[in-house]
Formats: structure tokens, sequence, C-alpha cells
């Protein structure tokens, strides 16, 4: 399995796959230029025959799984080709099928000069090169070559090649330097869909109560800023928590038109405990309060060993390691004081 591999593998996740991009491009010295690559239909589009070839598991049950068809809409489908996406063993397959693409591009290029590295999550992969040539030339065909194989291709639409100076979005981050210095953000188009999403909730419900309005929303709220944390992005953050506030406030302000705004803030905000306006209700005789990203504090992800494998005994106490190391770092709580 590929070193550099972070979709479908336990103990492994995204912050692991933007980590080690941030380790491949952050130096002075580091490749300049990036092929962004995204396998087009990659679960649809697998070639059965090259499964029944070179998957190492029972042929009857795997050929059985493969060409089992699907129901949709009443209707029954033939499967020709791919894998059924959300099928239980479907990610496992689609790894094995694409096992082996970081060790050809590397094989293509093994100058150091030429500063390959490959950083891949499932169907998206990026790999870094030396110059713009060697990634056009020398990589990129050995791609193609690689995924026909296979039965697969690039999407065209989706697959560019792109210097670090410009940028690129991978996984919902934009990763970039700005005058030599790496940032790695969440990506603007997934910051405006989360708003937008946000936005869209608190219309669908004019009439909810405030609390359970809030038990909607935390989970969503928490979740977002959760996977951006390991990111530059307490701005982005402030951002949003400001955009929730106002969608808040009008909400608010048509549930109640003939109402001031003082009356407003002391029905749903609180301000006694700072100068910000904190949006409150009550469900389930339980007082709520809505999440701030602000709050969630920034630290760096300590990447995953590459070689590091959950099922080899002699990494146990690595992973031993790993997890009490997360104990307590990975949820946060906003205390509040009750009232004597």
């Amino acid at each position: 399995m590929d070193k550099n591999a972070y979709g479908f593998r336990p103990k492994r996740s995204v912050a692991d796959a933007i980590e080690q991009c941030f380790k491949a491009t952050c130096r002075k010295t580091s490749a300049q230029w990036i092929l962004e690559g995204d396998i087009k239909a990659c679960f649809d589009e697998i070639g059965h025959q090259w499964l029944t070839e070179n998957i190492p598991m029972d042929k009857t049950m795997l050929n059985k799984w493969l060409t089992s068809g699907y129901i949709e809409k009443g209707l029954f489908y033939h499967t020709d080709a791919g894998t059924p996406q959300g099928g239980i063993i479907s990610p496992t397959l689609m790894l094995l099928t694409l096992s082996g693409l970081e060790k050809c591009v590397k094989q293509a290029a093994p100058k150091k000069a030429d500063k390959i590295n490959f950083i891949s999550y499932a169907d998206d992969f990026v790999i870094t090169g030396a110059s713009k040539e060697v990634l056009e030339s020398k990589i990129k065909p050995l791609v193609e070559a690689f995924l026909r194989e296979r039965g697969l291709s690039l999407s065209q639409e989706k697959t560019r090649i792109a210097h670090i100076s410009e940028g690129f979005d991978f996984l919902g981050f934009n990763i970039r330097k700005y005058n030599d210095k790496l940032l790695i953000k969440p990506a603007k188009e997934n910051v405006l869909s989360f708003v937008r999403n946000i936005r869209a909730i608190i219309k669908k419900h004019p009439t909810m109560a405030a609390g359970d309005l809030i038990r909607i929303l935390n989970p969503k709220i928490r979740g977002w800023a959760n996977y951006y944390r390991h990111s530059v992005a307490k701005q982005t953050f402030g951002y949003v928590d400001c955009q929730v506030f106002k969608s808040l406030y009008r909400w608010a302000k048509r549930r109640h038109p003939n109402k001031s705004t003082g009356w407003i803030v002391r029905k749903y905000f609180r301000t006694e405990l700072s100068s910000k306006w904190k949006f409150q209700g009550v469900s389930a005789q339980e007082h709520q309060f809505l999440v701030e990203m602000a709050s969630v504090p920034i630290k760096r992800h300590l990447k995953i060993r590459g070689d590091a494998n959950p099922y080899d005994p002699n990494y146990v106490e690595y992973f031993q390691r790993r997890s009490r190391r997360k104990l307590g770092r990975n949820t946060w709580v906003d205390t509040t004081l009750t009232a004597l």
C-alpha cells in the first residue's frame, strides 16, 4: 500500500494528507509545481477484469459482488463496470486498485532534483515536481497509462498543473505560497457553501424555538470548525461567526417585527459575560448556547508516519502514544457560569 495514501485507511485522516502537503511544499527549496489530479467516476469505472485478475480474494465471491447489479426507483440495473458506491468493500477494492501509483510515479522521475512527492486521498491526489515539464512529460502520461490499465481515466476538467504561488485546492483546503511562505486555509468555495447551508437552515425554521435551532446548528458548526482547526483558519472562523450572527439576528427580527433591538438582544443574546452577543435559547429544559467557531483552538496536526501500520505488532506502542496525545485535544467545551 502507498505510504502517502490516506483515504479509507484506519488511523489516517484528511489532516494527515494536508500535513504531508505542507511538508512537501513548505521550504524555499521545495517543489514549485503541482499536478492536481482527480480520477473520473472512480467507483463507477473500475474494470471488472482487472479486479478479478489482480485482487487477492475468493474470485467467485468477488465476481458475484461486482455483477450483482442495483435497484434504483424500482428498476434493476446491471453492473458491467465499477463497484457499488457505499458498498461495504468498495473502498477496499478502490484502494487496492490504485495501490502502487506512488511507486510508479517516483520511478518515472527517480532523481532527487525532480522533487517528486505523491499524496492521495481516495480518488483525489496531488503530485509535486521541480518543473512543469517534468510533470507534463514524465508524470502525467505515466499516471494516465496506470489508470487506463484499470479502466480509469483522469478528469480533464479537474486535473491541472499549477505553480505553488497560484495555489491549489485539495480536500477543501487552499494550499498556496505568499512571498515564499506557505499558508493552508479553508478553500473559499467551501466557506461560502457552508455559510449558505447555515443560512438555509435558519431560514427554513422561522418558528422553531431558539434552543431547538441551536441544537441543529451546533453539531454542524462544531464539525466544520474541527475539520479545519489544523489550518490557518482563525480569520475564516471569525468571518463565519459574523455571518451566522447576522442570519440569526435577521431570524429574530422577523419573528418580532414590532420589538426594539434592545428587547431582541435581551431575549435571544447573552451579553453579560463578554462584549459579544452570544445566541441563546432553551431546549428540553436546558439552556443552550450557540457554538462560536472563534473559540476553537488552532493547533498543528502531528502527521502519522508513512510506514505505520495499525495491524503490525511493531507499531502497537506508537499508536498507543498517538491515542494518549489526542485525549482531550480534539474536544472543546465552552463553559458557562450559572446563577447561584
